[in-house]
């Protein structure tokens, strides 16, 4: 048996807009959540997050699950240019939930935020980010996402 272990890639915080909330759909309220910009950083590799067309279409469900569906791009400290699509789910109990909607700071050990990112790296010394599966937690604040991305060995 091949039990996966887990090496810290990088931290994201990124700074995010109001919400845009297009409604109720056949998936649950539908809002998109603009990415204004931010930084990452980690051992090998960091830089800005590009705010141009970046967002998080997400959704949240009949059942109290928020489904996220963010793409944006990671511009490199040397200029390279990283296209990230991250899916994931964020749910609670409700009363945390509600605090989250309401603007309050809550503490992320109270819900369950987890993504899988996907990164499209073009050919160079970032290419090592094609070739691997990656997870990552969150924490969800006022105006801001703090991610912590880890790649599957």
């Amino acid at each position: 048996m091949i039990k996966p272990q887990l090496e810290f890639v990088f931290e994201v915080q990124a700074r995010l807009g109001a919400p845009l909330i297009i409604g109720e759909t056949h998936e649950g309220l539908r809002r998109i959540i603009p990415i204004l910009g931010g930084s990452f950083e980690g051992p090998d590799i960091d830089g800005v997050i590009v705010a141009e067309g970046a967002a998080d279409w997400q959704f949240a469900r009949s059942d109290g699950v928020t489904q996220a569906d963010a793409t944006y791009a990671l511009r490199t400290h040397d200029g390279v240019l990283i296209q990230v699509q991250n899916h994931g789910l964020r749910h609670g109990p409700e009363t945390v939930i509600q605090r989250l909607a309401a603007g309050d700071e809550v503490d992320a050990s109270e819900y369950y935020f987890r993504t899988v990112p996907r990164f499209t790296a073009p050919s160079g010394q970032y290419d090592w980010l094609n070739r691997s599966i990656f997870i990552c937690g969150g924490a969800r604040y006022p105006d801001s996402v703090h991610l912590w991305i880890y790649r599957v060995l």
